[in-house]
């Protein structure tokens, strides 16, 4: 079944790789060009990183559901592992790092919906193709969705938005 098995998913991964790749390589540049504005506003660095750790992911994402001959078993494990180190280690710096002053509610709110609307159809994906059933990788499709339009936004956050 298309579902379950990774090779028929394989012209889309190549290019949710490329994608990924170059969308680091703006990210990189978008902080680099704003890097003294970034430190300057208490919550950008953790949305830079938020967006950092989701391009990450979905090239892991990528690079997982290529490699040949992997079985349905290691492919979910792989997925479920991914999916869970992004949102438990996203958890983890956002607890550490606490509310930061005069932070608006949506730069705190928008990059975790972000991080939770990649990670949790990841787990989903590798729990289905774990159990067999369930929809398998159709339901990384909404985690490359929501990951690559986070991560274009905050990018053009870092990017645009922090000038003006």
């Amino acid at each position: 079944m298309t579902a379950y098995t990774a090779e028929p998913w394989s012209e889309l991964y190549v290019a949710i790789a490329g994608a990924a790749a170059a969308l680091l390589g703006l990210l990189f540049v978008a902080v680099s060009i704003n890097l003294e504005q970034v430190l300057g506003i208490a919550w950008l660095p953790l949305r830079a990183g938020e967006t950092l750790g989701v391009l990450v992911v979905l090239l892991a994402t990528a690079v997982f559901v290529l490699v040949p001959g992997q079985s349905p078993t290691a492919l979910g494990l792989e997925l479920i592992g991914t999916g869970l180190l992004l949102m438990v280690s996203d958890g983890v710096l956002r607890v550490r790092r606490g509310r930061p002053p005069g932070a608006p509610a949506r730069s705190i709110v928008v990059p975790a919906v972000i991080v939770a609307c990649t990670g949790v159809p990841l787990v989903a994906a590798g729990a289905s193709l774990l159990a067999g059933a369930g929809g398998g990788l159709y339901w990384t499709v909404p985690a490359l969705l929501a990951g690559f339009a986070g991560a274009v936004f905050n990018a053009w956050v870092l990017l645009v938005e922090i000038l003006r």
